[in-house]
């Protein structure tokens, strides 16, 4: 372990003097070392008071101007992070816009669509209805005779009264009554 320590004395700080030992000098450069990361630390509380706006009095015109360019520099760089962060926010809201205007138009096409396929079938059972004809019965049904179909016997069967729909007459001679 001294070995490794003596080696790394070497690397860091250069050959111990003569005249002292190893380990006098391993102690004598522990404390240099110590000193000086004391004294950085000092430094950082010292600069973080002084960022914070704390302990400004005893500071010079100078230290003052470059308390001022690193909050500066700071406050310009959290401003660049934070328009790049809303521009990105924006390209993405704006992606999502176009595709949902793209699917917008889709439906649209598709709803339009539908009421032209509608339209289409009730022009022309309007027209057939209109001329007096009835619509082709397809082969096979010639035989088939609609009955009037009395409703279903439901027994023990309560119906709400509210939700009980009566069949009235209908008004157009084409739809029942209870049809909307």
């Amino acid at each position: 372990m001294l070995k490794t320590l003596e080696r790394y004395q070497k690397c860091n700080y250069g050959a111990p003097e003569p005249n002292v030992s190893t380990r006098e000098a391993l102690e004598l450069s522990s404390q240099q070392e110590y000193l000086k990361l004391k004294a950085r630390y000092e430094a950082l509380q010292r600069s973080q008071r002084n960022l914070l706006g704390e302990d400004l009095g005893p500071l010079s015109s100078k230290e003052l101007e470059n308390l001022e360019r690193q909050l500066d520099m700071s406050l310009k760089q959290i401003r660049s992070t934070r328009t790049q962060y809303m521009l990105d926010q924006l390209t993405d809201l704006q992606r999502k816009e176009h595709l949902l205007n793209e699917a917008n138009k889709t439906l649209k096409q598709r709803l339009v669509e539908g009421y032209q396929v509608n339209a289409l079938q009730l022009n022309q059972s309007a027209d057939d209805m209109m001329y007096g004809r009835q619509q082709a019965q397809p082969p096979g049904d010639a035989f088939f005779h609609p009955l009037d179909c009395e409703p279903t016997l439901q027994i023990g069967y309560q119906p709400d009264p509210i939700t009980v729909v009566t069949a009235g007459p209908s008004m157009n001679n084409f739809l029942p009554g209870w049809l909307p």
